[in-house]
């Protein structure tokens, strides 16, 4: 019997075969917009599960749902595909419609105003492309927040958990693993 592959959700390893698919849930959360927020990822492939989380005691929700997509791919192994599950049109619309054209125009809106947070913005495009140059792919899907999607729900709690640590003082600015 051969060993089974290394997983993508591990320190970087050899590529693993396309037919590998990780499975990427995230969402983040904010007490009050701007206020303490927190983010969360949770990471499937297989039966394995990796749950990201972490916070900023004065932030956005936009700032958090942007959070969470970036350590979630910084977590993965490039060369594997990637379906990104979120349910923020900001983020989704963002990196598969506008990106592009706020990078041709000098990171301006069409209006010709700076687009708002541009220093993660420009992290998560260096993410996709790292995945990119790696032969690895990235789904984007949109959900509905609050509608009993499971995972959904899941990372909706651990952002929502991790802001409010954040706000009490319980916890630290950063982020955390929660292998599951």
């Amino acid at each position: 019997m051969s060993p089974s592959p290394p997983s993508p959700l591990s320190p970087p390893s050899p590529a693993l075969p396309a037919k590998n698919i990780v499975s990427v849930f995230t969402d983040g959360a904010c007490l009050d917009n701007p206020g303490p927020g927190g983010w969360a990822a949770l990471l499937r492939w297989g039966t394995h599960e990796r749950a990201l989380t972490g916070s900023a005691p004065q932030t956005t929700n936009n700032r958090m749902e942007l959070s969470a997509v970036i350590q979630a791919l910084a977590a993965i192994t490039p060369g594997v595909e990637i379906c990104i599950t979120t349910d923020s049109q900001y983020v989704q619309r963002g990196i598969t419609q506008w990106i592009e054209n706020w990078k041709r125009r000098g990171w301006r809106t069409a209006a010709r105003k700076p687009v708002l947070n541009q220093d993660l913005w420009q992290a998560l495009d260096a993410q996709v492309h790292r995945h990119q140059a790696a032969a690895g792919t990235i789904q984007w899907q949109w959900v509905r927040g609050h509608q009993g999607h499971t995972e959904n729900e899941r990372v909706d709690g651990l952002a929502r958990q991790a802001a409010e640590a954040v706000a009490t003082g319980g916890g630290a600015e950063g982020e955390g693993d929660q292998s599951a």
